[in-house]
């Protein structure tokens, strides 16, 4: 019978750890990916707006020797990341795939205009820029005309500023939340030990003695969790590196570095906190008042 009910309150003892390793390592797992979040949102966010497109159409008279001339300057400027000239054959052909059909058949003829694809650096990529990039293309007599969709730039860029700031108050309500999750499982393991802290203080043990052992096991589960969160946490960066690599989410090992140190100490500083609280506050009650 003895041997039983031994086993019966290991069995429990596990289970509660069980618990409050899961709880910790689930929420410091979604303070993982927020941090990833905040971390790479600007990134995510540039490779958007650089995939915006200014084409510079070119008259049929532009020489070979002004567009690579233009080419050469546009790509040495500081707001452009990369150009491409595009013939009208190539425009025809694209065109053909796209629609399925070859409509020179029709025309007999090419209306297309040769022209420059002019992908810009994200910092570049708002209205006011846009325009002045604008101004200096057709400043050169070869140029016929500059587009590029204003109203999509200005909705990213809206958009963009939109979702930092929600970023921002997720974040803030996240780690509000983790640390109460974390808190609420702490004091439930400590509250099933309460008779055992009461009985121990009966018997002339000082409060710092009592509370060691309680705060140690404590900070082994919140080292436990944590490290369980972090190898989640790895694992989805992994993937989202490989599914998309050009976000090149690897880029900043450091801040990664950081990111992956402070979630491990705040498994550690949190249940250390919450443990020490929880404990003091059963030394603080009374032998009556343990069962309420």
């Amino acid at each position: 019978m003895s041997s039983s009910f031994e086993n019966y309150q290991k069995r429990r003892l596990i289970s509660s750890y069980f618990s409050v390793v899961l709880s910790i390592a689930l929420v410091l797992f979604l303070l993982g990916l927020l941090g990833l979040l905040i971390i790479n949102a600007k990134k995510v966010s540039d490779h958007f707006k650089e995939q915006v497109v200014v084409t510079i159409y070119l008259k049929e008279v532009a020489k070979d020797v002004e567009i690579k001339q233009l080419e050469k300057s546009l790509a040495l400027s500081e707001y452009v990341k990369s150009t491409e000239f595009v013939s009208k054959e190539q425009a025809a052909e694209s065109m053909k795939a796209e629609n399925g059909e070859d409509f020179m058949e029709f025309l007999g003829y090419n209306p297309l205009q040769n022209s420059i694809d002019v992908h810009l650096k994200a910092d570049f990529v708002t209205s006011e820029h846009l325009e002045t990039i604008k101004d200096e293309a057709l400043s050169k007599n070869f140029v016929d005309e500059v587009r590029y969709d204003n109203d999509l730039v200005n909705l990213m860029n809206d958009n963009v500023k939109k979702i930092s700031f929600w970023v921002l108050v997720l974040s803030g309500v996240f780690t509000l939340i983790a640390v109460l999750l974390i808190n609420s499982s702490i004091r439930l393991s400590v509250y099933s030990k309460r008779f055992t802290i009461k009985t121990m203080q009966m018997v002339g043990a000082t409060k710092q003695f009592i509370r060691r052992p309680f705060v140690w096991k404590s900070v082994r589960l919140g080292i436990i969790g944590a490290i369980v969160a972090l190898l989640g946490v790895a694992v989805v960066l992994y993937y989202l590196n490989e599914t998309f690599p050009e976000l090149n989410l690897l880029q900043n090992p450091i801040l990664i570095g950081a990111l992956f140190a402070g979630i491990f100490l705040l498994g550690i500083v949190i249940t250390w906190i919450s443990t020490f609280i929880a404990t003091q506050r059963f030394l603080n009650l009374k032998t009556d008042q343990l069962y309420y």
